[in-house]
């Protein structure tokens, strides 16, 4: 597998207000997205070192996911996401399979145009191999 990158990095929250206060007020980071309050996912892509950092509401983790806004009781709760930029999402989601591990879904494009399979790390992060279109239209990449 050839991972190019860090996509995204994104805590999964499950008190949006109280992670807005210290992500915005007490470190001074700013989003761009997000508009529309509480349990609504927010990002930036303009925090230097990381494509993309975001705030991850569980429901909104679940919902990618699984298609229901509840994490399943029987799969431990991720604290966190963690996306890495590879060119062919489906052969990684097979290497990973053969090595053993247990995918939470396949790949499969997600409906913002990233093409996703994830699973979870055995520190109990949601990991993602991903192929994001976005980020290589962007003329900083691999800056």
């Amino acid at each position: 597998m050839d991972v190019q990158f860090v996509a995204s990095v994104a805590p999964i929250v499950r008190d949006t207000k109280a992670a807005r206060a210290f992500y915005m007020d007490a470190l001074g980071l700013s989003f761009e997205g997000g508009e529309g309050g509480e349990g609504v996912y927010q990002f930036t892509q303009e925090l230097e070192g990381t494509k993309h950092f975001g705030l991850w509401p569980l429901s909104e983790a679940a919902t990618a996911c699984f298609g229901t806004t509840e994490w399943p009781s029987e799969i431990p709760v991720p604290q966190a996401s963690i996306e890495f930029e590879v060119a062919d999402v489906a052969a990684a989601a097979d290497e990973l399979k053969a090595r053993g591990y247990r995918l939470i879904h396949e790949a499969r494009t997600e409906p913002w145009t990233q093409i996703t399979a994830r699973l979870l790390s055995p520190e109990g992060l949601l990991v993602a191999v991903c192929y994001t279109p976005q980020v290589h239209d962007r003329s900083d990449v691999g800056t």
